[in-house]
């Protein structure tokens, strides 16, 4: 009795010593995510999965603290990526795959993405569109600490109208059942069933809307630029989503359809390849923002020189859409359109969001905005920026770090190093 007694003495004993360890993080260079200045040696202290305090200098440790050393280093706030799709990627399987894998299979790919996601610095991303809801099952599990992975915001299924970008049933026979989809698919025709998929995604657990407002590149069908709603449609999409709580993301490459969409009042316009001057007045008066996801566009270009990687009806629109959309960025942020970050990972390989960064700058934006763009300007409209976002006392903590200093060198955005999420290190040197 007496032995169990002092084991549980013993046991209480470590417990206090360990609530009251903190962690220590020396960081040569700090980037706050909301000034322009890069701090020089800081020490950041966590505790309890909360910056409790930015130090000059190095703090000496305390016996219990324990000390990251990241002195030849950049640290900075976690990253978010603004359009993700974290349960597949595209392949020369993929259109064989939307037959062979059922919603166990796509769950579990999720998982090794959302991994790979963390480890590359991506803390929180916004997922728009997948199948199974496996990303709303990813979010679930990931928030119950079943699994690794980023903070997930998952808009579940695009909708779509017949035949249009999203429609899952694109290519396939009749004989198979494509003819027989509706809003519980994700597909609608008219504005009374737009707002029943809204109404839908809602009772599945969708954190926002993702609407597909013209043709895409990857969907077997003809035309990637035409619109794809008529601009009721959306309006009563957005209505009905402001009932709920949702904000609305607008996948558009045409102009006519983008136009649509920022009159009916969607949040986002998503790739935004043919964006015209109009376009652009329009999103600037609204205040729509915009995440131009240069890295998929670089990436079905490159594809596309490949014979019998995409289907033939695909081929043509990655070759035409794909070199459009760095420029397209680099207007837009010419002149004064609001920028989120977002790559349309899933497209590309998940892990390489980074390359957004590097394309960006390209273009024109200075890295400091590049990286603001995916921490506090994309917290701010996730409406999560009174606890992430930013290094700052009483914020989360979540905290990456790269070598070297990505103001000079932007392509160190691609070698991150140290990942930290909830004050739990899950990447270290």
């Amino acid at each position: 009795m007496q032995r169990q007694v002092m084991s549980a003495i013993a046991l209480a004993i470590s417990m206090s010593v360990a609530a009251d360890a903190a962690t220590l993080i020396h960081a040569g260079r700090v980037i706050d995510g909301i000034g322009n200045q890069v701090m020089s040696e800081r020490t950041i202290v966590v505790d309890g999965g909360r910056i409790v305090a930015i130090e000059s200098g190095y703090r000496a440790p305390s016996a219990t603290d324990q000390v990251v050393d990241l002195k030849n280093s950049t640290l900075m706030p976690g990253l978010m990526d603004m359009h993700v799709h974290i349960t597949s990627e595209y392949s020369r399987t993929s259109e064989l795959d939307r037959f062979k894998k059922d919603g166990p299979d796509v769950a579990l790919d999720g998982a090794m993405f959302a991994e790979r996601t963390l480890q590359a610095g991506f803390t929180t991303v916004r997922d728009l569109g997948d199948g199974f809801r496996a990303s709303i099952a990813l979010r679930n599990a990931i928030n119950a600490g079943k699994l690794s992975g980023p903070r997930i915001f998952a808009a579940g299924k695009s909708i779509a109208t017949t035949g249009g970008h999203a429609d899952p049933t694109n290519g396939w026979a009749d004989h198979l059942g494509g003819a027989n989809v509706g809003p519980i698919d994700g597909v609608v025709n008219g504005e009374e069933q737009a707002a029943q998929a809204v109404r839908q995604r809602y009772k599945e657990g969708s954190d926002l809307i993702k609407i597909t407002a013209t043709g895409g590149v990857l969907s077997v069908a003809k035309n990637g630029l035409n619109p794809q709603f008529t601009e009721e449609e959306i309006r009563s999409i957005v209505q009905t989503a402001r009932d709920y709580g949702f904000k609305v993301a607008a996948h558009a490459h045409g102009a006519e359809g983008m136009k649509r969409a920022v009159r009916a009042g969607v949040d986002t316009i998503e790739h935004g390849t043919f964006m015209d001057d109009e376009t652009i007045k329009l999103m600037k008066e609204r205040g729509t923002y915009y995440v131009p996801t240069i890295t998929a566009g670089a990436w079905v270009f490159d594809r596309s020189k490949e014979d019998g990687f995409f289907p033939a009806l695909v081929r043509p629109k990655a070759a035409m859409i794909g070199p459009q959309i760095q420029g397209t960025f680099a207007k837009a942020y010419k002149a004064g359109v609001k920028i989120l970050f977002g790559t349309d990972t899933g497209v590309s390989a998940h892990g390489q969001n980074a390359r957004e960064f590097v394309l960006m700058v390209e273009a024109g934006m200075p890295a400091m905005e590049a990286i603001k763009s995916a921490t506090s300007v994309s917290a701010k409209y996730l409406e999560i920026d009174d606890r992430l976002g930013s290094v700052e006392v009483g914020k989360v903590a979540d905290l990456v770090a790269v070598p070297g200093d990505p103001i000079k060198d932007i392509s160190a955005m691609q070698r991150v190093h140290f990942v930290m999420k909830d004050g739990v290190v899950h990447r270290s040197p």
